[in-house]
């Protein structure tokens, strides 16, 4: 069975999601941040998988809820540590971040089918990705790919596929960076964390 990892930020006000500001103060861009991360590790552990990695940048705080095992993020680019966090795996992995609250478990149930299938790559709207599954994490797949730039996914699958993976493909996502994509996300999935307080917010007048 394989490894679930969530990269993520400790929603920390003025850390996380400061391209919601201005529309958003910096606390309520945490709160979202920290409903986002909520939805996410719900996700998770209503998946089926060995393990459950919370792989943190951060202190964590009473929004985890067991069942999570959280380990540190190493120092260095996204990239570096991306290629550590499925170090962690000793296996198979899949590898989402925390800007997709709208992810179910059907959607991870799929990227951890490794059967017939040496990867799987989720594309996210911006051009990058929000999840990589692989059946054999090697550092070599991740390692001095451009991070956080419109050609990041693009780069990244080609580096699978150069590797003599086969891959295939989960649904694309939206990534909650801007107000415009969480009124997005928010739209897409009404049940969740992420989408009740996104509606607290802007029923503000501001």
């Amino acid at each position: 069975m394989s490894t679930l990892l969530v990269i993520a930020k400790a929603p920390v006000a003025g850390r996380v999601k400061t391209r919601l500001t201005p529309r958003f103060t910096p606390e309520e861009a945490a709160g979202l941040a920290r409903a986002a991360l909520q939805d996410t590790l719900a996700a998770v552990l209503a998946t089926d998988a060995r393990r459950r990695v919370l792989v943190l940048d951060g202190p964590p705080g009473p929004w985890l809820p067991e069942g999570i095992e959280v380990v540190p993020q190493c120092a260095g680019a996204l990239d570096v540590r991306l290629a550590a966090a499925f170090a962690l795996s000793g296996g198979p992995a899949l590898l989402i971040g925390m800007d997709t609250p709208q992810v179910t478990p059907e959607l991870l149930a799929q990227g951890l089918d490794f059967t017939g299938t040496g990867a799987w790559f989720g594309p996210a709207d911006d051009g990058g990705f929000w999840a990589l599954g692989l059946a054999r994490p090697d550092p070599a797949l991740l390692l001095g790919v451009p991070m956080s730039v419109p050609h990041t996914g693009r780069e990244q699958r080609l580096r699978l596929t150069a590797s003599g993976r086969a891959v295939r493909d989960l649904p694309a996502l939206c990534d909650v960076d801007t107000p415009a994509d969480a009124a997005r996300v928010a739209s897409a999935a009404p049940g969740t964390r992420f989408a009740a307080l996104h509606g607290e917010l802007c029923a503000v007048a501001r």
